[in-house]
């Protein structure tokens, strides 16, 4: 049987510690031949067919405006090989720097969309706008992944998981219980 464990009362303005909905990415856009990666770890996944992805991108973020002119970025899943480039790109603004050159990535053409793909990075997830009926009141967008590219090794990546105050944890330990998923359920 499961212990119980002691509780004690916690500020609810810091209940991201254990909320943040997944691992950072580095979402990169384009729009009128400009480019910029921003940091984000405010997205959700919201359907599998269409794959819909939320993300909640601030207002006054550079990327806001070129996201939301252009109608498309790219998510880019970096592995803990990028975090203090991760840390270095949310700590600066496209407004005043390239961040491609600046923190030496590769900017590689994208398939469906004008935003580029960033090379040293896991995954890319090319993605236009689906739905901006959030975008005015809370910033939020849905996006549909419109092309998708993984590498095959590893199969399971040490990504970051931003929990607030400047420290991240790292994605762990693999615990398979296949075996006991209805397989209707897998997938």
């Amino acid at each position: 049987m499961t212990k119980i464990p002691e509780k004690r009362d916690f500020p609810v303005s810091q209940v991201r510690r254990y909320l943040e909905p997944g691992s950072i990415v580095l979402v990169s856009s384009k729009w009128r031949d400009k480019t910029n990666i921003m940091t984000l770890g405010w997205h959700t996944v919201l359907e599998f067919s269409p794959s819909l992805v939320g993300l909640m991108i601030s207002g006054g973020n550079h990327s806001f405006r070129m996201i939301r002119e252009s109608g498309e970025c790219v998510i880019n899943l970096p592995t803990t090989a990028l975090t203090d480039t991760v840390v270095g790109i949310g700590n600066t603004s496209g407004a005043d720097i390239d961040k491609f050159a600046e923190f030496g990535l590769t900017a590689e053409e994208a398939s469906q969309v004008d935003a580029p793909l960033i090379g040293e990075c896991h995954a890319n997830f090319e993605c236009r706008l689906h739905d901006d009926a959030l975008v005015q009141r809370y910033n939020f967008f849905i996006f549909e992944v419109v092309k998708a590219h993984v590498a095959p090794s590893p199969e399971h990546p040490e990504t970051l998981h931003y929990t607030g105050d400047g420290v991240f944890m790292v994605a762990g330990e693999i615990i398979d219980r296949r075996s006991l998923f209805r397989p209707e359920m897998l997938g």
